[in-house]
């Protein structure tokens, strides 16, 4: 009985763990050049309107604190929020569905839904709360089959789906490509050069274009709605890639969270960080270019 205790005070332990501000983040409100709270950020917030939380994938304070801004949003907008999230794809929508209705078990629901390996320390948390709630939860990622498609073939490949692929789990085609500085930063993440072969910076536009559609759909159902989107922040950073497809094509109001790890933590140099986000959410945990 001991052993099979352990497991569940392990996870108790970790949903209730409290992050300090300060110690273990500090969040910043790049326009009033000040640190705020995460209340003041809700607070600001409407209906039809899009929250951005770009994270560091395998930053575990910034997934607790992504708990928290969806605790603090449902605090002002109550069952109007919804949770999108990149980490679950478009063709799993009625697993999820399942799940948050209580039909199915999470056993079930991880398997079948294809939930990342770090689905349970990272996102479960945010899901379950969701699901206590009864909030929507939108899997807003294109099927990785389709991405993968448009990375061997371009972009023109998807004309080739069928039309029940087109209508339910991919952006309206065609996919525009974005230029300028999302491109740019595109080419610097990849060292300055693409891969012979691999239409890569395509299935970069067709991921975003698809997360954005998903989100912009939610909100044609539900205009009073409020999203909160889960995200990489390379997706959302310098309101770049999918907020600005939602701000450009959707004609939404955008909010965007820059959340990493920072390793001037101790005295951050905000102006350094400002530009990427409305507000930059840095963490005393082990920043990227360390792991």
């Amino acid at each position: 009985m001991r052993f099979l205790l352990l497991p569940i005070l392990l996870m108790t332990a970790y949903c209730g763990v409290t992050q300090v501000p300060g110690v273990d983040y500090k969040l910043y409100d790049a326009r009033l050049k000040k640190e705020t709270t995460i209340e003041a950020i809700a607070a600001g917030i409407g209906s039809g309107e899009v929250l951005v939380f770009g994270e560091q994938h395998d930053d575990s304070i910034g997934h607790l604190m992504e708990k928290k801004v969806l605790e603090a949003l449902y605090a002002k907008q109550g069952n109007a929020v919804m949770l999108a999230m990149e980490m679950f794809h478009r063709d799993v929508q009625y697993i999820l569905d399942e799940y948050l209705a209580g039909l199915i078990s999470e056993k079930n629901f991880v398997k079948e839904a294809r939930a990342w390996d770090s689905y349970k320390t990272d996102y479960k948390p945010a899901v379950e709360f969701a699901k206590e709630k009864h909030l929507r939860v939108i899997a807003a990622n294109a099927p990785s089959r389709y991405t993968n498609m448009v990375t061997r073939n371009g972009l023109s490949a998807l004309e080739g789906l069928s039309k029940e692929v087109k209508q339910q789990y991919i952006a309206p085609l065609p996919v525009d490509t974005v230029t300028g500085p999302y491109y740019d930063k595109f080419l610097e993440a990849m060292g300055g050069h693409t891969t012979p072969g691999m239409h890569l910076f395509q299935s970069q536009s067709f991921w975003d274009a698809t997360m954005s559609w998903s989100i912009a759909e939610a909100l044609k159902q539900y205009k009073k709605g409020v999203v909160l989107m889960f995200n990489g922040r390379f997706h959302s950073d310098y309101h770049l890639g999918l907020v600005q497809r939602l701000e450009r094509n959707y004609k939404k109001k955008v909010t965007t969270i820059s959340s990493f790890a920072a390793s001037d933590f101790a005295a951050p140099d905000w102006n350094r960080y400002a530009a990427q986000g409305d507000y930059i959410l840095i963490t005393s945990g082990k920043p990227e270019e360390a792991q």
